[in-house]
This record gives structure tokens, C-alpha cells and sequence, in this order.
């Protein structure tokens, strides 16, 4: 599978989740193994799934801009992306769940994908929702860190 296909498919998955939970699971299992080890700690797609689920409730309008695509080798991807969509909450965050006011967010993530016999096996991941907390007003930022 080459990269293109790769992102292609995923972004279409998570953008626009099937509407039952078995058909976004025949999905996720398509491109995921179950479980998929995601920032060194293995996730059942199961429990994929339900944050897809969560998301989706959340963010509203959701679409996936990719801005780079790193090859590694046959089975290694490194992805820049944005997240487009309209909050309407709760999003859960690490500072706890964030309520939607109808506002237009965007999100920047980086992951690096290796892939086993064709599919998803890890996920390192980075996403800048300190930036998207700080744009939505939910956190002030510091105007000394910013140095």
C-alpha cells in the first residue's frame, strides 16, 4: 500500500465515520491492527472506536488537510496534518473536556505510522491542542514563555 492510498483511506475513515459502530469497527480493522500500539501503549479497536465516536460528536464538519508525507521506507509514514472542524463539544482534552460553541477550530498533528502486513501496528503522535485550547480562549498562554 503506498502512502497516498494509506492517507487516503484513513483520513476518510476518521472525517466521516460510518454511522454504526460494527461498520466503523469492519473499518478501522481494515487499516488498524487490533490492538494498535499508539505513544507506546496498545489500544483494542474497540476502544478506537468509541474515541472516533467522541470525536465525531464533538467536531462537527470534520475535514483533514495533509501538509506532508515522509516516506521511511516500505512500512514507516510520517504525516502533517491539520484537523478542520466545528466544535460543538465537549471535546475531551488533557485539561479536561472543552465545551463548543459552535467555533471553528483547527488542530495540527504529526504522526509517524509503521505498518504490518499492510496495516496500522503503531502510531507516535503529537497534536498541538495547547495552541487549539489557547486560539478557543479555554488556556492563557504565558507572554514571557513565548520567548
Amino acid at each position: 500500500m503506498d502512502a497516498d492510498d494509506l492517507m487516503a483511506r484513513l483520513f476518510a475513515l476518521w472525517d466521516d465515520l460510518p454511522p454504526t459502530d460494527e461498520a466503523a469497527r469492519a473499518g478501522f480493522l481494515d487499516l488498524y491492527e487490533d490492538p494498535v500500539r499508539i505513544n507506546g501503549a496498545d489500544m483494542p479497536v474497540d476502544d478506537l472506536v468509541r474515541r472516533a465516536r467522541m470525536t465525531a460528536v464533538a467536531l462537527q464538519e470534520r475535514t483533514t488537510e495533509v501538509l506532508s508525507v515522509v516516506s521511511g521506507g516500505p512500512d514507516r509514514f510520517a504525516v502533517a496534518f491539520r484537523i478542520h472542524g466545528l466544535l460543538v463539544g465537549p471535546l475531551d482534552t488533557p485539561l479536561g473536556p472543552v465545551s463548543g460553541g459552535s467555533e471553528r477550530v483547527t488542530m495540527q498533528v504529526i504522526d509517524v505510522l509503521t505498518l504490518r502486513a499492510g496495516r496500522i501496528s503503531e502510531i507516535w503522535m503529537v497534536a498541538d491542542q495547547l495552541g487549539m485550547l489557547a486560539r478557543l480562549g479555554a488556556v492563557e498562554l504565558n507572554p514571557r514563555a513565548r520567548g
